[in-house]
């Protein structure tokens, strides 16, 4: 018997028997073994998505894991193998899709929010959206992989170059990746964040950090660029404030990458965009060329995934590391293993 943590409504997950198959043309059987709790899982938690989520729903995207079994017609894949997913399926046949754009596809299904997720001890899923993990990276560190190609997306969609400055709003998990792939990238990176110990992580990771409550964060850009302003800003936060000092920091034709969902229209000051010659680009999800750069990344350990990881909870305690992430408790990253049923072990960060 193998068992799946299952959103079943608001604010309630149960651990329950998945049902098992085998997988069938073009799918792979994977045995997941960690598994990131990211903050759409949370948004689905709180109930927030059950009109898109079908229940009981199995949770999951951020994973690393081994393949068990590969069904007719796969090549070049066998069991043993470390991979991750990249959790897209796309149809192909919309505008979004001809036009070379699969992974906004219009008809996209987000594997793990629109069907079932990886936080299950059994999980089928298509070839097609299997990556190649290198043997000597641990499975714990590759479960951010995920992220980390949300991330190089991010930097990628605002074009960030050598010596750039760029101001990363938001010091939560994505926003910590997203300032350790621009400083890869050579961008002088500053990260604005509330949470003290989100800020000393940050600092510890050698990124220089800014309190939006103690400091003007308008004033410090202006001293740190001369006056110039900030090349690009990146709204993480998800916050109507954050967007705010995303456009008051930038300069002269200066960037702002949109990563954050806003659940509601946020106020914009436009007169800005027309003063400077702003850009606005969103910036959703990734590409297989992101996947393949972010296990680079975290196997050379330019993302230092371990630091990162706060906590890992058994597949049964599941519910609690949920809880834990509400509660806005000194986390970053909650694993849960999928292997183990025991207790929770806490992280060296």
């Amino acid at each position: 018997m193998t068992l799946a943590v299952r959103y079943t409504s608001a604010r309630t997950l149960d651990t329950a028997p998945a049902a098992g198959s085998s997988p069938g043309p073009g799918e792979v059987e994977l045995a997941p073994a960690f598994v990131g709790i990211c903050g759409t899982d949370l948004h689905i938690f709180h109930g927030d998505m059950d009109a898109r989520v079908a229940t009981p729903a199995v949770l999951g995207h951020e994973m690393a894991g081994r393949i068990v079994r590969v069904g007719p017609g796969v090549e070049g894949w066998r069991p043993g193998d470390a991979v991750t997913v990249m959790p897209l399926r796309w149809d192909g046949t919309c505008p979004a899709c001809r036009a070379g754009h699969q992974h906004v596809c219009q008809h996209l299904d987000f594997i793990g929010i629109d069907s079932p997720g990886a936080m299950q001890q059994r999980w089928t899923v298509p070839a097609s959206t299997l990556v190649r993990l290198p043997g000597g990276l641990p499975l714990d560190r590759a479960a951010l992989v995920e992220p980390t190609a949300v991330a190089v997306h991010d930097v990628g969609r605002a074009g960030v170059r050598d010596g750039e400055k760029a101001v990363v709003v938001g010091g939560g998990p994505v926003g910590i990746l997203i300032a350790l792939v621009a400083r890869a990238a050579g961008a002088e990176v500053r990260v604005v964040e509330l949470n003290a110990h989100r800020r000393l992580l940050a600092e510890e990771l050698g990124l220089s950090t800014w309190d939006p409550a103690a400091d003007d964060i308008t004033e410090l850009v202006q001293q740190w660029t001369g006056g110039a302003g900030a090349d690009v800003a990146f709204e993480v936060s998800g916050a109507a404030a954050g967007v705010e000092t995303a456009v008051d920091v930038l300069g002269v034709r200066g960037r702002l990458c949109l990563v954050a969902i806003h659940p509601r229209p946020r106020e914009v000051n436009l007169h800005r965009f027309f003063w400077r010659e702003l850009t606005l680009v969103g910036a959703r999800l990734y590409e297989r060329g992101d996947f393949e750069r972010a296990v680079t990344l975290v196997a050379d350990g330019t993302i230092p995934a371990d630091r990162l990881i706060s906590k890992v909870v058994p597949l049964t305690e599941a519910s609690a590391a949920f809880e834990a992430l509400e509660s806005g408790a000194d986390v970053m990253k909650i694993l849960v293993d999928c292997t183990a049923t025991g207790e929770a072990q806490e992280a060296a960060v």
